[in-house]
């Protein structure tokens, strides 16, 4: 190593020992820094505040992107310059991965690798929300403006501003957020709007980081990162950016609390039940959150735990894990009971009889979806069809890797659980369908397709772990040289961290062009293309409170900003059939359409 500094003149082999005293200071350094590492709670928390720091100071940047959002120069110049910044940020991580998979010390590498793929799970969605940061620029109003979805929850946070409190059955934890930050942030009542904005930005970057940190509780980081990472940038919608991340999260809840169930024999009673009020308080806020992943999710979930509850394990362990799952039910119960009641009070007066293209297209179909923004897709030419049966390469692989998970991995508590909640929410889709032409009511089978597609996922990537796990073992025990040391590895570690490295290089890669890719699709765009850049259009033609339109408007007439508390609409117990002309009615939902195509005079 070169030496800046002259070294002493007159001291024989100086320049080659250092001093005593700058020795003993070189190793008290490093025990230091070996007692900090060794503490239990050090290293997760320092995974959590760089995973939380890339995906909020990212997002914190693209505030300095200036374009307009309006029309597609400006679209394309902002989405280049996100790519930019990221990669200014993520290739320095990157070659600091490389460079420690290559020259650095086994322990050095490792922290390296956790902190680099949590400040990726960060840097992934932190795009999307930058995304929708320039998609907002210039107006104040949330992605959907007062229109569909995001101005029922502007209604609900209105309520409870007035002090009428929850909205149905719908879960109300995001609502009363909104209500809150409104009050605290703003003006209060007819400003929720200004603070859903901030709620879709800001948790839409928090999205990549939770999914992640969820899965390390199963995972080591570069495989939790490889499920966290696609999930997070295919099943995010900065629309209802609290939706899903429910479903994210609950899956390898879920596992980690069977996990829990399946070895209480090795922990102590006080352990089990401070685990079981941590996990239940997690799940009751989850529930107020967003419950609808429950309802898929329960069936298998409920089902696996009977085979894996030591019913046979003796008396002392079956205590302590009815004890678990006691605090587990009682603690999420308590918290989610006001939403339990009224699911109870009003579940059979709220059915869902509103169809889209998801409800027309192969009911078989799980691998992709669209919402009612679908521009020029119909029933008849979406989904597209693959060449082998329908299936595309893509399903096909998908497949084969689901193949692998359970055929090498059904040990895994994790392979357990998703297969589990796959089948459970495979036969509640098909029983909702199946009944919905008696019914006259959707009840969001679709959605089930998210929770479908993410099982899938799940159980390939554990499958590409476990041909990882066993390739490995394989070669320790059948190419090791006859009388070697049984400690020497066939294998080379330095080898399996380079690997790694690389394919956490290719991870980050994805990373950037999925997200790009889902942060286009917000870009503002007219109502006549009806795609999902409508949302952000409708942004964009409100007035502000000042009266004035927002900087980038589109139209020189904005629309007034109004005020409404939600409402139940009136059930007139008929499916009404979206994205469907009038003249198309009758053959598509099987009655004459209750209005009249804008066209016919």
């Amino acid at each position: 190593m070169t030496h800046l500094a002259p070294e002493a003149v007159g001291q024989a082999g100086s320049e080659h020992r250092p001093s005593e005293e700058a020795e003993g200071k070189r190793l008290s350094s490093v025990s230091r820094s070996r007692a900090w590492r060794s503490r239990r709670w050090v290293l997760p928390l320092a995974e959590v505040v760089v995973s939380l720091v890339a995906a909020l100071g990212y997002t914190l940047l693209c505030t300095r992107i200036g374009v307009n959002p309006i029309n597609r120069i400006g679209q394309v110049s902002g989405l280049a310059k996100m790519q930019q910044y990221a990669a200014l940020l993520g290739l320095p991580l990157l070659a600091l991965l490389l460079y420690t998979a290559y020259r650095g010390r086994p322990w050095r590498h490792q922290l390296v690798k956790r902190l680099v793929c949590a400040a990726l799970a960060g840097l992934a969605t932190g795009v999307v929300a930058g995304g929708v940061v320039v998609a907002l620029r210039g107006t104040p109003h949330p992605l959907g403006g007062q229109e569909g979805d995001p101005s029922v929850l502007v209604e609900m946070a209105n309520s409870f501003l007035s002090g009428e409190g929850m909205s149905g059955i719908y879960p109300p934890a995001f609502p009363a957020l909104m209500a809150l930050w409104a009050k605290v942030r703003y003006d209060g009542l007819g400003q929720a709007g200004f603070a859903l904005q901030d709620m879709q930005i800001f948790f839409s970057a928090l999205f990549g980081p939770m999914a992640y940190l969820a899965w390390r509780l199963l995972l080591r980081p570069f495989w939790a990162l490889l499920i966290a990472v696609p999930a997070a940038v295919v099943f995010l919608d900065p629309i209802r950016p609290y939706s899903h991340v429910v479903m994210v999260v609950l899956l390898p809840l879920l596992g980690y609390c069977l996990l829990q169930v399946r070895k209480a024999g090795t922990r102590s009673l006080k352990s089990l039940v401070l685990r079981g009020v941590a996990l239940g308080l997690v799940f009751g806020v989850l529930f107020l959150w967003y419950s609808g992943w429950y309802v898929w999710a329960a069936p298998g979930a409920a089902l696996l735990f009977l085979f894996l509850f030591p019913w046979r394990a003796g008396a002392p362990t079956v205590k302590r894990a009815a004890a678990f799952v006691a605090a587990v039910l009682v603690t999420a119960g308590v918290i989610g009971a006001p939403l339990l009641y009224q699911m109870v009070r009003l579940g059979a007066q709220t059915p869902d009889r509103y169809a889209y293209l998801g409800v027309y297209a192969d009911p078989a179909y799980v691998l992709g979806w669209t919402s009612d923004r679908t521009g020029t897709l119909t029933y008849q030419d979406w989904p597209v069809s693959g060449d082998m049966a329908g299936q595309t390469g893509f399903a096909l692989l998908l497949l084969f890797g689901v193949g692998l998970g359970v055929g090498l991995g059904l040990r895994n508590i994790m392979v357990r659980t998703a297969a589990a909640v796959l089948a459970g929410a495979w036969l509640a889709r098909f029983w909702f369908a199946s009944n919905m032409a008696h019914d006259k009511a959707v009840q969001l089978f679709p959605r089930t397709t998210w929770i479908i597609m993410y099982c899938l996922m799940i159980l390939a990537v554990l499958g590409m772990m476990m041909v990882v796990q066993r390739g490995t073992g394989w070669a320790e025990r059948t190419l090791r040289p006859a009388g070697a040391d049984p400690a020497a590895r066939v294998v080379p570690r330095r080898a399996v961290r380079q690997l790694s490295a690389g394919m956490v290089c290719a991870v980050a890669l994805f990373a950037t062009m999925g997200a790009s890719w889902s942060a286009n699709r917000y870009m503002p765009a007219p109502e006549s293309d009806n795609t999902m850049g409508l949302d952000a259009w409708r942004a964009h033609v409100i007035k502000k409170p000042n009266g004035q339109c927002p900087r980038y408007s589109p139209v020189k007439n904005c629309d007034d900003l109004n005020v409404k508390l939600w409402k139940q609409f009136k059930d007139d117990g008929e499916i009404w059939c979206a994205n469907i002309v009038a003249k198309d009615w009758p053959a598509v939902c099987g009655r004459k359409a209750p209005f009249k195509d804008k066209s016919v005079e």
